[in-house]
């Protein structure tokens, strides 16, 4: 199966971010690549956090999903909208109706290639980091999900691919990987917009480990830059194998970087190495 992971530095304009996804979503198709996957915020990347509320969508409708369901429709591929911000019901009983959402999820949607979402995954875990420079904290606008999603993908080399959702911060709990890993699941979708600090530390072994452990090729498109809001993003997008060598590595800047992931390979390192199967605890 051909799997394009696409490296953005998106901006504060939701149309040029979907102009920007849309252009490169088509040099995937051009590519021949069967699933394309977008990084976390690849709609906006605001000024501030609170930016996410007022482009937020209810599940099902709005500008942003149509965009990924025309995409994948038109283009013939199947697309991973990295992430958008879906609202949520948080008012307590009694509140008005109409009071302002002061958080959301941050999901990841999957649109078959005949444009319909055949899946929905809200990330679990929110960052929050503060080394007296950098400051953030996700739970201050998001919600976190609670459950684990993943899909299957019936690819031309005939092999339904059974494929798990995450989203960046996730990629610090392996438990979320090694439940995928029990359920089958031989690719894990990693959409990320990791900080240049944290990233430059730690992006590539968490994800070489995340391969290496649950013996499952994983799929790391990035945010990766200057991005127009002052923050800077750590980029190197990744495609990793099973053993954990880098089949794909993007520095910075928007791209497309398209590589076939090979099934009988995969067999091969769990075969010679059958680990999942040694597992006591």
């Amino acid at each position: 199966m051909k799997i394009a992971t696409i490296q953005m530095v998106s901006a504060t304009s939701v149309q040029a971010n979907l102009a920007s996804a849309r252009a490169l979503l088509e040099q995937a198709a051009e590519a021949g690549a069967e699933l394309a996957v977008l990084p976390e915020y690849f709609c906006l990347l605001g000024q501030r956090d609170t930016d996410k509320l007022a482009i937020q969508e209810v599940y099902g409708a709005g500008p942003i999903q149509q965009f990924l369901a025309d995409a994948a429709r038109t283009l013939g591929l199947w697309v991973v909208g990295g992430t958008l911000p879906i609202s949520c019901d948080l008012a307590p009983a009694g509140s008005p109706a109409a009071a302002p959402a002061t958080r959301v999820f941050n999901s990841s949607l999957v649109f078959s290639a005949h444009g319909e979402c055949v899946q929905r995954y809200d990330k679990i875990h929110l960052f929050r980091f503060d080394n007296g420079r950098e400051r953030y904290d996700e739970s201050k606008v998001l919600q976190r999900g609670t459950r684990p999603a993943t899909f299957e993908l019936p690819a031309r080399d005939g092999h339904d691919w059974k494929i798990g959702l995450s989203v960046c911060y996730d990629l610090r709990f392996p438990e979320l990987y090694r439940h995928y890993a029990t359920t089958g699941a031989d690719l894990l979708l990693v959409p990320s917009a990791f900080t240049h600090t944290t990233g430059m530390a730690h992006w590539e072994l968490l994800l070489r480990a995340r391969a290496i452990e649950n013996l499952a090729y994983v799929a790391a498109p990035a945010q990766g830059g200057l991005h127009e809001n002052g923050r800077r993003t750590w980029g190197h997008s990744m495609l990793v194998d099973p053993w954990g060598q880098i089949l794909s590595e993007r520095a910075e800047g928007p791209g497309v970087d398209v590589v076939e992931l090979d099934l009988a390979r995969l067999r091969e390192v769990r075969l010679q190495l059958p680990a999942l199967e040694h597992r006591i605890l």
